[in-house]
């Protein structure tokens, strides 16, 4: 299959070696944002100056850039993706976006005699490298069954949830409650070492209540070992998806009271701290005397 890859960083570069691997030909759109490339070009890949380039040499494009913005960027441009497609080529948005500019995506691709996925990711770029990663999947039911195999090239569980655009809910859903649930450890965690406890103790006291899950998992070896490379996160990302929930629940007319709260935490963190302080790093940004 010719597969085009529009957004080769943390994640998308795991997701192009696992296609590689599986034997698939890809080009690559140039950017100045991707991870390094050389080993991929080397195995084969070719790459591309514009993203039509890249949909007029493929069969599927798949897309894994950072927001809605991004998406609609590489899709609407005088260059973009629509304006490279060909008549029954697919295009598989990996990206984390708002659900109502999917929606308009899905219908643009339509226009232009093409088909679309929504396919965003949950787990990390370990996972990524590893070809593990979990894809909640919207569309419609036969392009899922007809894209699984690629799907599967690089994911682990693979999940249609509804129609266009479910995915993207779904994904929303699932980073508000990971995103939140660490942002209130985090700051449990600033407040228990600001009282001088040992971030061993603390993190053993909610692994054995009602603390345990995957978010302190997360958060476990930056309060015991100063490593945040469990969640290669930006909280600049993190702000963005909480934001992304809020308007989402705006759009539906859903409560969003808590998800407030969150996205202010995220803000005020990135203010304080900069855009790229991964995730797990909240922990000492929350506490006044180490920001």
């Amino acid at each position: 299959m010719n597969i085009g890859m529009i957004g080769i960083g943390l994640m998308g570069h795991g997701i192009a070696t696992n296609l590689h691997k599986h034997g698939h030909q890809l080009t690559l759109l140039r950017h100045p944002g991707n991870q390094p490339i050389e080993g991929l070009v080397a195995a084969g890949a070719q790459q591309a100056d514009t993203p039509a380039e890249v949909a007029r040499r493929s069969n599927i494009v798949l897309l894994c850039v950072t927001g809605t913005p991004q998406v609609e960027a590489v899709l609407y441009g005088a260059d973009g993706v629509l304006a490279g497609l060909a008549r029954g080529d697919v295009v598989i948005d990996c990206s984390t976006a708002i659900p109502s500019s999917t929606e308009k995506a899905a219908l643009a691709v339509a226009e232009r005699g093409g088909r679309f996925l929504d396919a965003p990711m949950t787990r990390t770029p370990k996972e990524a490298a590893e070809g593990r990663l979990n894809l909640l999947v919207g569309g419609d039911a036969a392009l899922f069954e007809e894209c699984l195999p690629v799907l599967r090239c690089f994911a682990e569980n693979v999940t249609r949830v509804g129609g266009t655009g479910a995915g993207h809910r779904m994904k929303l859903l699932h980073n508000y409650v990971s995103l939140g649930s660490i942002a209130l450890i985090a700051e449990a965690a600033a407040v228990a070492l600001d009282a001088d406890f040992d971030p061993a103790l603390f993190v053993e006291v909610l692994a054995k209540g009602g603390g345990a899950g995957s978010a302190l998992e997360r958060l476990r070896p930056y309060l015991t070992q100063r490593d945040s490379s469990a969640l290669r996160f930006a909280m600049s990302n993190a702000l963005k998806d909480i934001g992304y929930f809020t308007t989402m629940a705006q759009d539906s007319g859903s409560t969003h009271g808590i998800a407030d709260a969150v996205q202010q935490t995220f803000a005020q963190a990135v203010e304080r701290s900069g855009p790229d302080r991964f995730v797990p790093e909240l922990v000492d940004v929350l506490r006044p005397q180490r920001r």
